[in-house]
C-alpha cells in the first residue's frame, strides 16, 4: 500500500495523469483499429471525467477545459449522437498527450501561460469534432513558445519517452509514483504499490508465522522437562554403581526394585524424546511451508505485470509507423507476465529500442509486402512467459529478415574481420556482429536508425539485469530477437559446484549446459585442450586458475570431469569444477562497496548451513578466459598417472610479533627466491595457515595471544598441516626451549644469531629443497 503523505497536489496530480491518460491513449488505439465497443467509450468519458475533477482541484485551467471538452465527445458518443472515427484519433490522442503533458510541468500553475493558448486550441478542435466540422488535423501552433513540451500532442511527433532506436538511451523513469515523487525523496524513500489482497496475504501470513512461533516455548519446556528425567536417570544409574562397587546389593528385590526405577524412567527418555522429534519434526515442516509462502508472497508483492512497462508501446508502433508510410499492429501475448518491478522498469527502453528496429528494419512498405505475396499490414507480435525460472520475452516481426550475406560483407567492409574469416563464419556469428558498438546496416543515418548504436545499448541494458539477448531470422519471413532476464533480481536459480575446496554459485540462465568429461576424451591443439560434444568443439580451462591464478594446480583429476559450459558473445568455454553439488534458490546478496569490483563475481549468498557462496559473473569470466587465453597461461588438465608436478615457487609463512624481525626473516627469504607472508603473532599465524597453503612455517617463541610452542602443537594436531616442517627462532638461546620447541613437534630450533650466517636459509633448504622445484 503506498503512503502518500509526503506529495504535493500538483504531484498526486501527475499520479492520476499517468494513469488515466494510458487509458485514454489505449481506447483511442481500439478505435482507431476499428474496435468499436461501448466499453471503450466509457472507459474514456470515466477517464475524462476523473482528469476535469483532479485537475479543478489543483486549479489548472487548462486541463479542466480541455478533459471536460474530451468528455463531452465520448458523452456525445456514448448517446449515440455521432460516432467517433479513426480520423479523429490524432486530435483525440492529441488532448491526452496534452493532459500528460501539463502534468509534468512545474510552470502549469503559472497565469497566462503558453498552456492557456494550446488548451483553447485543443478545445476548437474537440469541439469541430462533435459538430462534424473537423478536419482530422491536429491543432498546430504558428509559433510554439519554447517548452519541453512544445509537441506533446503532435501525433506525427514521437513521444519524448521514446527515443530512437540508435540513440543511447538512460533507464527509463518508470510513468508512475516514481516520477511524480518530490525532489528531496532519495532512494530509500522510495516507495512501492501493493495490491490490497497481496497485503492481506502478508498480513495473514505473518500472523501465521507469530501463531507458529508461540509454539516453541511448549515444546522447549518438554525439552527441559525430559532433560529433567534424565538427569534422574543418570543419578539412579550413579547410585546404582555405588551400590555394585559397595556390595549393598546383596537383596534380589531391592536389585529388581532399582532395575525397575531405571527401566522406567528409561522408558519415560524414550517416549519423550519420540514425541518431541515428532513435535520438532512437524514444526519444522510447518515452518518451512509457512516460509516459502511467506516468501512467495514477498516475491509476488514485488512483481508487476508486464503490460504496466508497455502501456506506450501500440502508440509508438502507430505513431512510427505512420512516420515511415507504414502499416503495422501491434500484438501483445502474456501481458499479464510477472516481473519484478526493478526489471520492468530497465525493459522499456530495449523493448521500443527492438520495436523501432523492427519498424524501420524489418517491415517493408505496403507495395513491396502485397509483391511478396503478404499482407499490407504487418505485425509485430511481442511475447511474455515464465520458462525454467527466467522471463523469456519475444519480439518477432514478419518482414524481410536480415539479409546474412549482406552483413557479412559489412563486417568486412568494416574492417571487423578479413574476408576469409568473414566466409568461414555461421550465420549465428555473423547475426552477433549487430550487438557490436557502432555497427548498423544502413548507409544513411535517419532520425529511426543508422547510428549503429541501437543493439548494443540494448543488449548492455539486458545484461545488467542478469540476462542475455539472442537473434535468430529467416530471410524475406522474420526477425526474431529473444531476451531472457530473470523474474526477479532477489532469488536466482543457480548450480552449485566445489571449486578449490569452496562452493561457488553459476546462475542458471548463463549455463548453455554441464558435462561430465572423459580424460580420453580430451584432445590438444597447439597447447589449448579441448572436448567434441554434439559436433561443437569446447575449450577447457580450470576453473581454480580463474579464480585465483596464484593457486597451484590441483594434484589430482577426477574422471571424468565436471565442466560447466559457459558463452558471451560467441565465445564457449568449458570450465572444470571439482564436483557438482547440484540446483539451489539463492537469495541474493550485493557484495560490500568496500571491496570494490571483485573479478568473475558477481554478488553472495548464503546456505542452507550458513556458509556462504559466491555467485559468479560469467560475463566477467568468459572475459577472464580469453585474457588468460591471450596470455598463453592455461594450466594442463591430465590423468592423475600422467601428470607431471608443475613447477611452482614454495611458500612460507613467518610468524613473529617484532616487526624488524619479521622484515628481516622475509627479506632473507625472498632474496632466495621464497614466497613469503607473515602474521603478527601465533594466533594470526594459525588463521593464515588455515586460509592459505604453505610448505613451512618460521615461527618466534614469546608471542602475544598464542606463542610460538602453542602454534606448533596445533599444527601437528591437525591432520591438514601436520606434515608442515616448522622452525622456531628465537633470541633465546636456553637448553629448555630448545626442547620445548623439539618435544612440541618443531623440525628445527635456532637462535636469531643464525640470521647473520647461511644457517638460517640452509635449514629452510634442508627441510623443502630449493625455492622452486
Amino acid at each position: 500500500m503506498e503512503d502518500l503523505s509526503g506529495f504535493s497536489m500538483l504531484e498526486l496530480f501527475r499520479l492520476e495523469a499517468d494513469t488515466q491518460t494510458a487509458v485514454l491513449s489505449a481506447a483511442v488505439l481500439a478505435i482507431e483499429e476499428l474496435e468499436h465497443s461501448p466499453a471503450a467509450i466509457e472507459s474514456m468519458m470515466r477517464a475524462a471525467h476523473s482528469l476535469k475533477g483532479a485537475a479543478r482541484i489543483i486549479g489548472l485551467e487548462p486541463a479542466v477545459r480541455v478533459a471536460h471538452a474530451m468528455e463531452e465527445v465520448f458523452v456525445a458518443a456514448g448517446r449515440g449522437l455521432f460516432t467517433v472515427r479513426p480520423e479523429h484519433a490524432d486530435i483525440l490522442l492529441a488532448g491526452s498527450d496534452f493532459l500528460a503533458s501539463i502534468a509534468r510541468d512545474d510552470a502549469a500553475l503559472a497565469p497566462d501561460g503558453p498552456w492557456s493558448v494550446r488548451g483553447d486550441l485543443l478545445v476548437a478542435q474537440l469541439a469541430a469534432i462533435r459538430t462534424g466540422h473537423a478536419s482530422g488535423e491536429p491543432p498546430m501552433l504558428a509559433s510554439p513558445p519554447s517548452s519541453p513540451v512544445t509537441a506533446a500532442f503532435t501525433p506525427t511527433t514521437t513521444p519524448s519517452s521514446h527515443l530512437a532506436p540508435n540513440t543511447p538511451v538512460e533507464p527509463a523513469t518508470p510513468a508512475g509514483p516514481a516520477s511524480a515523487r518530490p525532489p528531496a525523496f532519495d532512494q530509500a524513500d522510495r516507495v512501492v504499490r501493493v495490491s490490497a489482497d497481496s497485503l492481506s496475504r502478508l498480513v495473514g501470513l505473518a500472523g501465521e508465522s507469530l501463531v507458529e512461533s508461540r509454539q516453541l516455548p511448549a515444546i522447549v519446556a518438554g525439552l527441559l522437562s525430559l532433560r529433567s528425567t534424565q538427569v534422574k536417570l543418570c543419578d539412579t544409574i550413579a547410585t546404582l554403581d555405588e551400590w555394585h562397587r559397595g556390595g549393598g546389593l546383596q537383596d534380589p528385590s531391592q536389585q529388581a526394585a532399582l532395575l525397575n526405577i531405571l527401566r522406567e524412567q528409561a522408558g519415560t527418555v524414550l517416549a519423550g524424546l519420540s514425541q518431541r522429534g515428532e513435535e520438532c519434526a512437524s514444526f519444522a515442516r510447518r515452518n518451512e511451508d509457512l516460509s516459502g509462502r511467506l516468501h512467495h508472497e514477498v516475491i509476488s508483492s514485488r512483481m508487476r505485470p508486464l503490460a504496466e512497462g508497455i502501456r506506450g508501446f501500440p502508440r509508438l508502433v502507430r505513431d512510427v509507423a505512420r512516420s515511415l508510410g507504414k502499416q503495422v499492429r501491434l500484438e501483445v501475448r502474456g501481458e499479464q507476465t510477472g516481473v519484478d518491478r526493478d526489471i520492468l522498469d530497465k525493459l522499456e527502453s530495449p523493448l521500443s529500442h527492438l520495436i523501432r528496429n523492427a519498424l524501420d528494419h524489418g517491415i517493408e512498405q505496403p507495395d513491396r509486402r502485397a509483391a511478396a505475396g503478404k499482407p499490407p499490414v504487418g505485425t509485430i507480435l511481442l511475447e511474455a512467459r515464465h520458462r525454467a525460472g527466467s522471463l523469456t520475452i519475444t519480439i518477432a516481426d514478419d518482414g524481410e529478415g536480415i539479409d546474412i550475406e549482406h552483413l557479412r560483407a559489412r563486417t568486412v567492409a568494416k574492417g571487423l574481420v578479413t574476408g576469409p574469416v568473414a566466409s568461414q563464419l555461421s550465420e549465428g556469428e555473423v547475426l552477433e556482429f549487430l550487438f557490436l558498438p557502432g555497427f548498423s546496416t544502413k548507409d544513411v543515418v535517419t532520425e529511426i536508425s543508422g547510428r549503429g548504436v541501437g543493439l548494443d545499448v540494448v543488449q548492455r541494458m539486458v545484461k545488467t539485469v542478469g540476462g542475455n539477448v539472442r537473434v535468430a531470422t529467416q530471410p524475406g519471413r522474420q526477425t526474431v530477437f529473444t531476451l531472457q532476464v530473470p523474474i526477479t533480481m532477489s532469488v536466482i536459480r543457480a548450480l552449485l559446484v566445489d571449486i578449490g575446496g569452496e562452493p561457488y554459485a553459476f546462475p542458471l540462465t548463463h549455463i548453455d549446459q554441464i558435462l561430465s568429461c572423459r580424460h580420453d576424451d580430451i584432445r590438444t591443439v597447439e597447447g589449448r585442450q579441448y572436448v567434441d560434444h554434439d559436433g561443437v568443439s569446447i575449450g577447457l580451462v580450470l576453473a581454480l586458475q580463474i579464480l585465483d591464478p596464484d593457486l597451484p594446480a590441483p594434484r589430482s583429476a577426477a574422471d571424468p570431469l565436471p565442466v560447466v559450459v559457459i558463452s558471451d558473445r560467441g565465445q564457449q568455454f568449458g570450465v572444470i569444477v571439482d564436483a557438482f553439488r547440484g540446483e539451489r534458490d539463492l537469495e541474493v546478496r550485493p557484495l560490500d562497496p568496500r571491496l570494490g569490483t571483485v573479478p568473475d563475481i558477481n554478488s553472495a549468498s548464503l546456505l542452507e548451513n550458513g556458509d556462504p557462496v559466491l555467485i559468479v559473473d560469467v560475463e566477467d569470466m568468459v572475459r577472464s578466459i580469453d585474457a588468460l587465453l591471450t596470455g598463453r597461461r592455461l594450466t594442463r588438465v591430465e590423468h592423475a598417472r600422467l601428470r607431471e608436478r608443475p613447477s611452482r615457487q614454495k611458500r612460507i609463512l613467518v610468524v613473529d610479533d617484532s616487526i624488524t624481525v619479521r622484515e628481516l626473516e622475509r627479506q632473507l627469504l625472498v632474496s632466495h627466491g621464497f614466497a613469503v607472508d607473515v602474521a603478527v603473532d601465533g594466533m594470526d599465524g594459525w588463521n593464515a595457515l588455515r586460509g592459505g597453503q604453505y610448505d613451512l612455517v618460521v615461527s618466534d617463541v614469546d608471542m602475544p595471544r598464542l606463542d610460538g610452542i602453542g602454534l606448533v602443537l596445533l599444527i601437528k594436531a591437525d591432520p591438514a598441516h601436520k606434515d608442515i616442517p616448522v622452525v622456531i627462532v628465537s633470541y633465546k638461546d636456553r637448553e629448555e626451549d630448545r626442547l620445548r620447541g623439539l618435544e612440541a613437534g618443531a623440525n628445527r630450533y635456532l637462535t636469531k644469531a643464525s640470521f647473520h650466517d647461511e644457517t638460517f636459509v640452509q635449514t629452510i633448504i634442508d627441510l623443502i629443497g630449493e625455492p622452486t622445484d
